[in-house]
């Protein structure tokens, strides 16, 4: 039996593999890029210059570097028995849904997605491994 545990942030995913009592971590770099955007230019004139943002355009390169790291992801831990994905914000939950459209034998492995803090390498093992402990 693979159990693996994936903790993923927009910056990058940790990942705790589990089998035969054996650990192995690894991470993987997200790549996806963190937009500032900055309107207008400084001036106070009326029909002075204006910067125009084009917020669409950045939404879906932003989109499409996500889809490329969950697919990074997904290859990584094709063969596991068991997941659980965790982690801040919402980036965790839009990982199982691509993989509940995308990637629908991952998917039915899915044993649980929550919400987490930040964590150090270590505390994401030891979360892992109290997960996946029999009771």
């Amino acid at each position: 039996m693979k159990n693996t545990g994936i903790w993923l942030d927009k910056d990058k995913a940790l990942i705790v593999t589990i089998e035969n009592e054996k650990e192995t971590f690894q991470t993987i770099s997200s790549n996806v890029e963190h937009h500032h955007i900055h309107g207008g230019s400084g001036t106070r004139l009326k029909g002075g210059p204006q910067d125009v943002v084009q917020d669409s355009k950045y939404l879906e390169r932003e989109k499409q570097q996500l889809r490329q790291y969950f697919k990074d992801i997904a290859t990584k831990i094709g063969d596991s028995s068991a997941l659980v994905i965790f982690g801040p914000a919402g980036t965790n939950e839009k990982f199982s849904d691509e993989l509940h459209k995308n990637y629908t034998l991952l998917s039915t492995k899915i044993k649980g997605i929550e919400k987490t803090d930040s964590m150090t390498d270590n505390q994401v093992k030891a979360w892992v491994r109290d997960f996946f402990q029999p009771n």
